[in-house]
This record gives structure tokens, C-alpha cells and sequence, in this order.
């Protein structure tokens, strides 16, 4: 028994000399970081001892020997966040697989700064304040998180847009102080960052939230009239005042809604955002009911008529507008109403287009001229005045951003030309505007100023190739359009008639004279014997004009003719002679003495179809000026043994045409066709011994 002791007590010691493991170990740690040591007597590779660990977080460690270290990896890492500030594990000691002693182990995680703040969410969404909101009130509060459980500050970015609307006092409470009023009407919303920043770490982690904030409407403005007169700039402030209307009635005018300058009667709220009912009153000048106001529209109606003009020259109206729902916040404008005299007739300009010339100089100022170096002088003129001049009348030149600095018009329409500022050979085209100021009425014109290079003399008129686009009146420029078509029209319809005419005259006396002399058995040439047809060849020519003018003396065709003539001329004697020749030649033949015509004017060859035939010049008229052609059939000759013209002996016939076959031989030229230009006062002589001939 007392071997057997000593013997047992020796294994049980194995297990002793541990207690319980209290270690750290920081978050993120590598695997296998160590965590402590063992403190047991036994070694717990031999064989009798045996150790276990256990428990909630056994598996973040695992047991080297007589140490205990870290059991992490890259794809799970120790998080504290995640994980929590302690894992705790058992350490049991077995030997010969009989439990001999139990150890807890404790391991604090220690942080590390791994996170970085966050906003709350809901803290940070779009906001809606009251522009009414009172300065140095909390108007929203933002709030931030660090999972390291840092200590946070929050601070505004003073370079934010709207950044001077807002304060912090306490930086860690997250409270935002509105720091100056707000104003509906002149921003409507406003963006704000601020930052959560770490306050207890070297690294200074940090969180940004923008911030918007939507400012909302209150009633804090009274009823505007329209349109909208800002104050003067060097006031700086936002706000408007009142037009003052102004319109023009008639004594004529009765019942009729009043249209104002610079608008309709119209007020708005304020206060943009609530758009609050307003109602209209005439406050003063209703003129015992002359005047009445819609309470809605502000629409003004005239009720009755003026009575005199002379009396009451103008009416002056104030108007109130105020909120339906709080009377004391009202505006008021107003009105003052004109009576004039009946206007019948609007102004008008003398011209659409206005053509002005100045010359290049160093002086500051020269008048623009016109053509003839007179002075350019715009004027409207309005027939309700006896003289046509309207005082009222003020002229400006438009547009604005080209005239002004250039150039600059009068009251009575003189324009002045800045010629310092000026280049030869620039055209400036502007629009003159003439406004009555009166009534109101408008008219415009074009004003087309050329600048003439130094020395350079200003037309004198309008030259045909200048196009006169601003001159003329397009209605007046559409008839004339139409007149002229007309007109060209009636004229290619006469000249297409007169030149059928001419071309059946030309044609038609040839026919005729065939007809006559193929047929007509009374047709001869009491002057010399009858020709056969076939006697004498005929060609249609052209002839000169001129030729006529050479024609001279009773013999001839006299003077200088115009006109289509045909003459013949004379033919010797026949060799026999026969009762009644003398008293015919005598009738027929020119006068004793005269020398034979000479024929100067391009004759060519008749036809013997047109033999016995004669083409005369008749005057119509007593001037002599019209003047046409005939066919004049010559006196049969009155021989013995003829009925009707015809030779009665086939001997007489033979004789005859021997003789004319031997004239024909001497002299081919039984006709001559004339054509001359020129008028002369010998044409009725001619025209006179052509008709003996």
C-alpha cells in the first residue's frame, strides 16, 4: 500500500499548475497570431495527456504545443465589428482520457480603426423649411455612426453654396441652426454639406452628406400689380412698384372695357408659392359711376359718355387689389384716363423706304442728306390736323443695338450721323418707328444710310439701276404688274394680226393680178400693144429702200415715196398704128418732152401674168399720211375690129406681139417694184403721174 501511493500522486500532477487564460489580440490579426501560453505541468505530447479546447469561439483558436494562438484566414478575418469585443473558449486537460482539470480562456479583441463614419439616413434626406422659420432656431438635425465607436465631430463646408445660412454651436450634437432669414421669393432651395469627422483617432476618418433644402412659401408678401417695375439698381432690393396705367377715350365712346398701357389692369399675391384670391376696388375717380371694376379680372368699363372734353380732360383712378382672405395685406396703383378728340385717321410716313447719305468725315456730328444733297427729313403725317402735323408724333430708330452710337433722330425727323464713327462704303439699314404718344398708334418705316467716301458728291437722284424695293407700294406694284402683262399681251396679239396682214398683201395683189389679167378680158394697156403671158418672166424680190429718193421728174415715179408700188414703164410705139390711137395714147401717155424715168430703186423682173396691170399709190386722207395699195385696171384701147378689149384679126394680134417680144428683148424690165423710208411733199405729184401714166 504504501508503494502503490507515491505513484498515483505523480500522474495526477500533470493536469496541475494551469488556471484560467486571460489574453488580447488585435482585430484583423494574420493566422497563427499568438495568444498565450500554457501553464500546465504535463506535457501534452506525451502519451497520458491530452488537451481540448472548447466552447462559444473554440474555432478562432487551435492549440501549438503549450501555446494557443489564432485561428483566422484571408477569407474570414477577426473582426471586432462583426465578431464583438471577447471570445471565450474552455481548455480541458485530460489524462488517460479521464477529464483532470478545466480552464476557461478569455481573449479580448482589441480594436483597430478599420471603419469610417456614416450618416443616418433619415437624418440626412431633403428638408423643408418654412421661409417664416426663426433665425438661430434648430431647423434640422443630422446625426453619424463609427463602428470603432470613435467620438464624432460635425462641420459644415463654408464653401458650399448656401453655406452662410447655417451654424453648428455644439459640434458633436449635430444640431443646425438656421443663422439668417430665409426668403421664398428670392431662392426657393438651398444645398448644404456637412462632414462627420473622427475625433479621437490619428486617422480622422470622415463621412460628407449634401443636403437639400426645400424652402417653402409663407405670407409674408403683399399683392403686386403687372407688370413688375424693379427698383432702381442702385437701391438693391427685390422689390416691385406699381405701374401707373394709362389709356385714351373719345367723347364718342360709351360702354366700352378701357385697354391700358403698359397692360391689362392685373395684380397678382406676393407670395408666389400660396397664390392667394385677390379682389379688386376702385378706391377713387369713378366719377359718380362713369367708371366700374370687375372685382375678379380688374377689368374697367366706361359706363357714360363724356359730356365735354374741355371740362374734364382727364380722369384719375387708384385701384386697391388685396387678399381675399386677409384684407390688410392690399396694393395699391393708379389709373389716369385721357379724353381726346375723335381720331379718324391714323399717321402715315410719304414713303416705305427712306434713302439717306452721309459723308465719311472727322467731325463728331453731321445730318444725314438725301438725294440732291437736301436734308434727310422723316416725317409722319396725321390728317386729323389741318396741316397734317401731329405734335405728338416722336420717331426712334430701331434696332437699338445697332443705332445707338451712330446715329440719332430728332423730334422733327432729322437724323444726325456720329461721323467719327463711321467707314466709307457701310450701309446701315435700320427701322424708323413714329409713335403717337397720344393715341398710342405705331407706324414703322426703312431708313437706308450710305456712307460716301471723302469728296464723293451725294446723287442727285435715284439711279434705274438701283432697285426701289422700299418705293413703292406692293398693291400698287401688283397692278402695275397686271397693266403690263396686259399691255404686252394686246400688243403680240397686233403684231401677230399685223404681220398676217402684211403677209397677205403681199401675197394677195399677185393672185389677184393673175386672176384679172388670165381672165378679165377688159383689162389692157392702152399704151402699147397687149403682151403674151409668156413674153415676160416675174421674180418676187426684195428691193432697197433708198432707191425711191433717186426718182425725180415727171417721167418718173417723183420724190422720195414710201410704200409698195409697182409702175410700168414706157413702151416704144408699135409700128402700126390704128384708128383711135392718138386719142388713147393722149390719155394714157405722159406728157410730150418728158425723158423716159430712170430706174434706180433695184427693179427686178413681173411676170407677163402681170402684164396690162399697174399698182398705184392712193392718198387717203388730207395730210397724205395713210396711205395703201390698189389695182387699178387700165382703159381698154378702143381699136377698130375690138369688142372688149380683144383684137379682132389674128394679123393685129401677130403684129403686136412681135413688137412687144422685140421691147421686151430691148429693155426686159416691164415692172418695177419700189420701196423707200423717206416722205416728201412730191408724193402727191408722183402719185398723180402715175395715174396719167
Amino acid at each position: 500500500l504504501a508503494v502503490k501511493l507515491p505513484s498515483h500522486v505523480i500522474t495526477a500532477s500533470l493536469c496541475l499548475g494551469g488556471s484560467d487564460i486571460f489574453a488580447t489580440v488585435r482585430e484583423n490579426s494574420p493566422m497563427g497570431q499568438f495568444v498565450s501560453n500554457l501553464s500546465i505541468i504535463g506535457d501534452p505530447g506525451a502519451g497520458a495527456v491530452r488537451l481540448c479546447l472548447g466552447g462559444r469561439d473554440a474555432s478562432w483558436l487551435f492549440l501549438d504545443g503549450r501555446t494557443i494562438r489564432l485561428n483566422s484566414s484571408l477569407s474570414r478575418g477577426l473582426d471586432r465589428e462583426v465578431q464583438g469585443a471577447i471570445l471565450l473558449a474552455e481548455l480541458i486537460c485530460y489524462e488517460d482520457d479521464i477529464m483532470q482539470s478545466y480552464f476557461r480562456v478569455i481573449v479580448e479583441i482589441l480594436n483597430e480603426n478599420d471603419n469610417v463614419p456614416e450618416f443616418v439616413e433619415k437624418t440626412i434626406r431633403p428638408l423643408h423649411i418654412s421661409e417664416l422659420a426663426p433665425v438661430n432656431s434648430v431647423v434640422f438635425t443630422v446625426q453619424a455612426t463609427d463602428a470603432d465607436e470613435d467620438v464624432l465631430l460635425y462641420i459644415i463646408d463654408k464653401t458650399s453654396p448656401h453655406a452662410s445660412y447655417f451654424r453648428i454651436d455644439l459640434p458633436n450634437s449635430g444640431h443646425v441652426l438656421l443663422d439668417k432669414p430665409l426668403d421664398y421669393e428670392s431662392k426657393t432651395q438651398l444645398q448644404l454639406v456637412i462632414y462627420a469627422v473622427e475625433m479621437s483617432t490619428k486617422d480622422k476618418y470622415n463621412a460628407t452628406a449634401t443636403l437639400t433644402v426645400h424652402i417653402k412659401d409663407g405670407d409674408d408678401q403683399y399683392p403686386v400689380f403687372l407688370p413688375c417695375t424693379p427698383a432702381p439698381a442702385n437701391l438693391k432690393l427685390p422689390v416691385c412698384t406699381n405701374p401707373i396705367y394709362t389709356t385714351n377715350i373719345t367723347e364718342a365712346d360709351q360702354g366700352v372695357a378701357l385697354g391700358f398701357s403698359p397692360g391689362p389692369i392685373q395684380a397678382v399675391d406676393g407670395d408666389r408659392g400660396l397664390r392667394t384670391q385677390l379682389t379688386f376696388t376702385l378706391l377713387s375717380g369713378a366719377d359718380n359711376g362713369r367708371f366700374s371694376i370687375d372685382n375678379e379680372t380688374g377689368e374697367v368699363r366706361l359706363t357714360r359718355r363724356m359730356e365735354n372734353k374741355k371740362l374734364t380732360p382727364m380722369f384719375r383712378l387708384r385701384i386697391m387689389a388685396s387678399q381675399l382672405n386677409d384684407p390688410k395685406k392690399y396694393s395699391v396703383a393708379t389709373a389716369l384716363v385721357r379724353v381726346l378728340a375723335e381720331n379718324r385717321f391714323p399717321p402715315a410716313f410719304n414713303t416705305t423706304t427712306y434713302k439717306g447719305f452721309v459723308i465719311e468725315s472727322d467731325r463728331p456730328a453731321a445730318i444725314v442728306s438725301t438725294y440732291g444733297n437736301r436734308v434727310l427729313l422723316v416725317s409722319a403725317t396725321d390728317r386729323d390736323f389741318q396741316d397734317g402735323v401731329n405734335p405728338k408724333i416722336v420717331y426712334a430708330l430701331l434696332p437699338r443695338s445697332a443705332s445707338e452710337g451712330l446715329y440719332s433722330i430728332t423730334r422733327d425727323g432729322i437724323v444726325i450721323a456720329r461721323t467719327e464713327r463711321l467707314h466709307a462704303f457701310d450701309r446701315h439699314i435700320l427701322e424708323v418707328v413714329a409713335r403717337d404718344e397720344e393715341s398710342g398708334e405705331r407706324l414703322t418705316a426703312s431708313l437706308d444710310i450710305e456712307v460716301l467716301q471723302r469728296g464723293q458728291a451725294v446723287p442727285r437722284g435715284q439711279s434705274r439701276e438701283e432697285p426701289l424695293f422700299g418705293d413703292v407700294d406692293p398693291r400698287l406694284a401688283g397692278g402695275a404688274l397686271l397693266l403690263v402683262l396686259a399691255a404686252a399681251g394686246a400688243a403680240f396679239v397686233l403684231t401677230v394680226h399685223l404681220v398676217r396682214r402684211r403677209r397677205r398683201d403681199r401675197q394677195d395683189p399677185v393672185h389677184q393680178g393673175a386672176l384679172t389679167l388670165g381672165k378679165d378680158p377688159n383689162v389692157a394697156d392702152p399704151s402699147r400693144h397687149t403682151v403674151l403671158p409668156d413674153d415676160i418672166p416675174f421674180t418676187d424680190v426684195s428691193l432697197s429702200a433708198d432707191a425711191g429718193s433717186e426718182r425725180s421728174g415727171p417721167g418718173g415715179l417723183g420724190g422720195r415715196l414710201s410704200g409698195l408700188y409697182t409702175r410700168k414703164l414706157p413702151l416704144p410705139p408699135p409700128q402700126g398704128r390704128y384708128p383711135g390711137q392718138e386719142e388713147t395714147r393722149g390719155r394714157t401717155s405722159s406728157a410730150p418732152g418728158a425723158a423716159p424715168p430712170s430706174v434706180g430703186c433695184g427693179a427686178e423682173e413681173v411676170g407677163s401674168k402681170h402684164a396690162g396691170k399697174t399698182w398705184s399709190r392712193v392718198q387717203e386722207g388730207e395730210d397724205g399720211a395713210t396711205r395703201s395699195l390698189r389695182t387699178a385696171p387700165e382703159e381698154p384701147l378702143s381699136a377698130p375690129g375690138r369688142a372688149g378689149g380683144k383684137p379682132s384679126t389674128d394679123e393685129g394680134r401677130g403684129s403686136r406681139t412681135a413688137a412687144a417680144q422685140k421691147r421686151a428683148d430691148e429693155n426686159p424690165h416691164r415692172s418695177v417694184i419700189c420701196v423707200s423710208h423717206h416722205h416728201d411733199r412730191d408724193d402727191d405729184d408722183s402719185v398723180a403721174d402715175d395715174k396719167t401714166r
